[in-house]
């Protein structure tokens, strides 16, 4: 309560006072650039996604400008040490999204390597995926997905030399027949999220869908 008066939660914009459990306010959530697509149909991101490997559906919650209002809450996210800024992230998003009689059998998280991790405290995409979890009722995997190396974060490479990664991730165990929702934070080449996507389609008879906070 003292901390709550001494360091009271500001709004990631205009740095106004808000909720403790709010990132931005209510005038400057109206300046959020969600894209309103629907998960099932044809979009964006699905069409970069269909040029990279098999994809069921695609969904971007936000578009993810330069100098805009979701760059700002993606990265306190990231590197400000705001995990929980995940959870309202999450609601945001079940708020945007309806599976129709598509609904995926199974949520997987693009894991960071431990280096990072440890360097970090925390995967970004954790608590935003098992708030996701319970409002839709589909079982979550942090740990199907394993990461081999570590390599500079897409978002920090000059676009000129972003490559195709190989052999980047490996399953922890066989997986047959499901349809999987793989998601990330930030889509910007898709490199990350095809090498994912690919070595759960080789594993046998599986789908693929991809959902992201943001599209770079």
């Amino acid at each position: 309560m003292l901390l709550d008066l001494l360091f009271p939660n500001r709004c990631l914009h205009c740095n106004r006072i808000i909720q403790g459990d709010q990132l931005v306010c209510e005038l400057c959530f109206v300046q959020i650039h969600f894209t309103h697509w629907n998960f099932l149909d044809d979009n964006e991101l699905k069409h970069k996604c269909t040029l990279l490997f098999p994809v069921q559906h695609a969904f971007a919650l936000v578009h993810f400008e330069e100098e805009g209002l979701s760059r700002k809450i993606i990265h306190a996210l990231k590197y400000s040490g705001r995990e929980k800024a995940g959870l309202v992230i999450a609601d945001w998003t079940a708020d945007h999204v309806d599976f129709g009689t598509k609904k995926p059998d199974l949520l997987v998280t693009v894991p960071l390597h431990p280096k990072k991790l440890r360097k970090r405290g925390y995967n970004q995409l954790h608590l935003f995926t098992e708030k996701l979890s319970e409002q839709w009722q589909i079982p979550f995997d942090h740990e199907l997905i394993h990461r081999n190396y570590n390599r500079k974060a897409q978002a920090l490479q000059d676009k000129s030399h972003r490559k195709q990664t190989e052999n980047l991730f490996s399953l922890t165990k066989p997986v047959q027949h499901r349809h999987i929702l793989i998601i990330d934070d930030v889509f910007t080449t898709g490199n990350t999220m095809s090498a994912v996507a690919w070595e759960i389609l080789k594993s046998g008879n599986n789908t693929v869908s991809v959902l992201v906070m943001a599209l770079d």
